[in-house]
């Protein structure tokens, strides 16, 4: 083992003095005068100047791909906001879509409703009347699951936001100036939103 230590310390000082010979050829620093020294410091001025530029060029380079990564980077960002804004805004447009969409099949659904509640005050054998009450208490169980609400407003202050007024009627022992005297047609609502406004007379 130290003899193969010893042998590669001998071929790496020959390897130096090798070198140090081919420069000493190369240069013969013994021979050169004042002008040949003077050459080689110039060539060694001008070979630093050379380094020197390559080094401001890799500089520049190296600055210059900074700033594309910082723009590429800025930009998928961007690029990741607005398309995490479209799926939101597409989320938010399908929900709209499914309750305008479940808004329009209950306005073709409440008239059942309405013609039930009014079959309940006709003249009818008390068995007819408990199997609409039946009826009737299933379409509101139905309507509640759905979250839709109605809008049932005798004695309450008239709300254009929920009501429509057909008409005015005189005031009457008790009655109070603008409240609903009686309904028509009930309104119903999905959460805050009026899908059917009541059909309301009005105490005027």
């Amino acid at each position: 083992m130290e003899e193969k230590e010893n042998k590669e310390k001998i071929e790496i000082e020959d390897t130096d003095n090798i070198e140090a010979e081919e420069i000493q050829e190369e240069f013969n620093f013994d021979k050169l005068n004042l002008k040949q020294s003077k050459e080689i410091i110039k060539k060694f001025i001008e070979r630093e100047k050379q380094f020197k530029q390559q080094a401001e060029k890799i500089d520049k380079m190296v600055t210059d791909l900074k700033a594309q990564a910082e723009d590429f980077k800025d930009k998928w960002m961007r690029t990741a906001a607005e398309f995490d804004n479209y799926k939101k805004r597409t989320v938010s447009t399908r929900l709209q879509s499914i309750e305008e969409g479940k808004s329009q099949i209950l306005l073709k659904v409440l008239p059942i409703g309405d013609n039930l509640e009014r079959a309940l005050n006709l003249p009818i054998d008390e068995k007819t009347k408990e199997g609409l009450n039946l009826l009737v208490r299933n379409f509101k169980e139905l309507l509640e699951k759905e979250g839709i609400t109605e809008i049932n407003p005798i004695g309450e202050k008239f709300d254009p936001n929920m009501h429509e007024a057909l008409m005015q009627v005189a005031a009457e022992d008790g009655d109070i100036s603008g409240n609903v005297k009686d309904v028509f047609i009930k309104g119903y609502k999905i959460g805050d939103k009026v899908i059917r406004y009541a059909q309301v007379r009005v105490v005027s």
